[in-house]
C-alpha cells in the first residue's frame, strides 16, 4: 500500500486509519496543505483547520468538499452566484451533518455553475472552474468543482448534485467517478434549490467503492424533506458483481448520432469487456428518450423561476436599492445579482408558467418525462441495466459553448432522461480519446444502487483506468 496518503482510496485510507497506521491529525494536515494549494478555482472556500466529527464513524474521519450550494452554517455557502456573495446559513444541510457526524467532516467548498445551471462551470459568478487534465478545457457542470478537485487530488472525495446530469457529466469529463442516486434516497434539506423535483445530491470520488462507501452515509427519510424516502435496501459494501448473465441494454437512441468517434471507440471497447466477463449486451429501445433534452429544458426552468423568486434582495443575500420603491429594488437586485445562464432560464420557465402557455409547454413537458419514465419500466422487465455514454464529447474548450446555450445543452443528452425517470445512475472513467477521460453511465431501477455499483466496480477492475492529470505540486 502507498505510503502516500493523497494516493490512498478512501476505502484505504480508512482502513489505515482503522488499524492505526494513519493517524487523523496526519491524515486532516495533508488534506489541508492539498487543498490550499488550488489553482484550478476548483475550491471556493477552504478550513482554518478541520472539524472533528463522528471521531469513531466509518468514514475514518477522511474529509469531504462540499459543493457550495449545501447550506453550512458559519461556512460560506453562495451557490455560485452573487446574489448570495459571502452568504453564512444559521444551519447545515441534512447530507452534510450525517456524513460529518459519520466521520467525514468538512475541509472545503467547491465551486460550481450559478444555481447550478450548467455544463461547464463556465456560469460560476467567480470565475471559470479549470479542468485539471487540461487547464484550456472545461470541467463539466455543474459540480464541476468538485469533480475537478477529486481529479487533481485536492479533496479525497465531493459532494456534488445531479439536475439533469451534473454529478455525471463533469465526472465523465475529469476522469472520476460519479453516482446519480434514485430521487428521494437522499434528503435534499439545505440544498439550495434548482430544480426540487429533479434535485439529488451525490458523491463523487476515485473509485468506485468509496462512491458506494459516501453514498451508504447520506441515505435515510428526513422529517425536514417530504420527498425524502427510507432505501428498500441497505447500501452494502461494493464488491465486483460477477456478471455471467447480467442483461446490459444499450439504447440507439442516446449512443447513435452526436458521439464523437474517440468516445464511441472507448463505450464499444467497455462493452466488449462486460461481454469477456459473462455480460449479455443487446439493443434495448428507448423510444421517447430523444425528447428528453426539451422536456427537461421546460421543467428545469419552471421551477427553478419559482425557487429563485426567494432572492429578491428582502431577506438575505445582494440588496441593490436604487430608492425607486420595492419594484426597483427587485428588479435591480436580480439584475445585478444573477448571471445571464440564470437570468436564460427564469425567463423561460416564467414563460413556461404563465397563463394561456401552461398546459401548452409545462404540461405537455410532465407528459413526456411520464412517457421516458415508462420506457425505463419496459426496457427493466428485460435489462438489468442500461448502458450509455456518459458525455458525447470529451472535455471542450473554454469559451468554445457560451455563446450556443443550445450546443451547451446537448451536453447532458445522455444523462437527462435518467434524471427526469429518477433512477440512479453512475459515470466511470473508461478510456481516454485525445488524452482526455471519457466515461461510460450504467443505469438502473429505482434503488438498484448496489447493483450498478456491483457492475461499475466489476468493469473498473476489468478497464485498470489508471490515467491521473498531473498533480498539483
Amino acid at each position: 500500500m502507498s505510503t502516500d496518503i493523497t494516493k490512498l482510496s478512501v476505502t484505504e485510507t480508512v482502513a489505515a486509519v482503522a488499524a492505526g497506521d494513519i493517524s487523523k491529525a496526519n491524515l486532516h494536515a495533508t488534506w489541508l496543505d492539498r487543498a490550499r494549494l488550488d489553482d484550478l478555482n476548483a475550491l471556493s472556500w477552504v478550513a482554518d483547520r478541520v472539524k472533528l466529527g463522528g471521531e469513531d464513524g466509518p468514514l475514518g474521519g477522511v474529509p469531504l468538499g462540499v459543493k457550495d450550494l449545501f447550506c453550512t452554517e458559519g461556512v460560506p455557502s453562495q451557490s455560485g452566484s452573487k446574489i448570495l456573495e459571502g452568504y453564512l446559513p444559521p444551519y447545515t444541510a441534512t447530507v452534510v451533518e450525517a456524513l460529518t457526524e459519520a466521520g467525514a467532516p468538512l475541509i472545503a467548498k467547491t465551486h460550481q455553475d450559478e444555481f447550478a445551471m450548467g455544463s461547464s462551470n463556465e456560469n460560476c459568478a467567480f470565475g471559470p472552474v479549470l479542468n485539471p487534465w487540461d487547464r484550456g478545457r472545461v470541467p463539466g457542470g455543474s459540480s464541476g468543482g468538485s469533480a475537478a478537485a477529486v481529479a487533481a487530488g485536492l479533496v479525497p472525495w465531493a459532494l456534488g448534485t445531479d439536475t439533469g446530469g451534473s454529478i455525471r457529466q463533469p465526472a465523465a469529463l475529469c476522469g472520476v467517478v460519479g453516482l446519480k442516486p434514485t430521487y428521494g434516497s437522499v434528503s435534499r434539506y439545505g440544498m439550495i434549490a434548482f430544480a426540487s423535483s429533479l434535485d439529488q445530491a451525490g458523491p463523487i470520488t476515485r473509485t468506485v467503492a468509496d462512491a458506494g462507501l459516501l453514498y451508504s452515509q447520506m441515505t435515510g427519510k428526513d422529517p425536514r424533506d417530504a420527498t425524502s424516502v427510507e432505501h428498500p435496501d441497505s447500501v452494502e459494501p461494493v464488491v465486483p458483481m460477477d456478471l455471467t448473465g447480467v442483461r446490459l441494454g444499450v439504447p440507439e437512441e442516446l449512443t447513435g448520432e452526436g458521439v464523437e468517434p474517440g468516445v464511441r471507440e472507448a463505450f464499444e471497447a467497455t462493452l466488449d469487456l462486460a461481454r469477456s466477463l459473462g455480460a449479455t449486451v443487446a439493443p434495448c429501445p428507448l423510444p421517447h428518450a430523444p425528447h428528453a433534452l426539451s422536456a427537461y429544458y421546460l421543467i428545469a426552468p419552471a421551477e427553478c423561476s419559482s425557487n429563485l423568486a426567494r432572492l429578491d434582495g428582502v431577506r438575505f443575500g445582494l440588496r441593490v436599492d436604487p430608492d425607486e420603491g420595492l419594484d426597483g429594488m427587485y428588479g435591480a437586485t436580480r439584475a445585478a445579482g444573477f448571471g445571464r445562464e440564470v437570468r436564460r432560464r427564469i425567463m423561460l420557465g416564467t414563460y413556461a408558467l404563465s397563463s394561456g402557455y401552461y398546459d401548452a409547454y409545462y404540461g405537455r413537458a410532465q407528459r413526456v418525462r411520464t412517457l421516458i419514465s415508462q420506457d425505463f419500466d419496459t426496457a427493466f422487465e428485460d435489462f438489468d441495466a442500461i448502458v450509455t455514454p456518459t458525455s458525447p464529447s470529451v472535455a471542450f474548450e473554454l469559451g468554445s459553448k457560451t455563446a450556443d446555450p443550445l450546443s451547451m445543452y446537448l451536453s447532458d443528452f445522455c444523462t437527462v432522461p435518467m434524471s427526469l425517470a429518477g433512477i440512479p445512475a453512475i459515470s466511470i472513467p473508461n478510456g481516454l480519446s485525445d488524452g482526455l477521460p471519457v466515461g461510460f453511465q450504467i443505469a438502473g431501477p429505482a434503488f438498484s444502487e448496489n447493483r450498478i455499483l456491483g457492475i461499475a466496480a466489476a468493469l473498473e477492475d476489468g478497464l485498470k483506468f489508471d490515467g491521473s492529470p498531473a498533480w498539483i505540486a
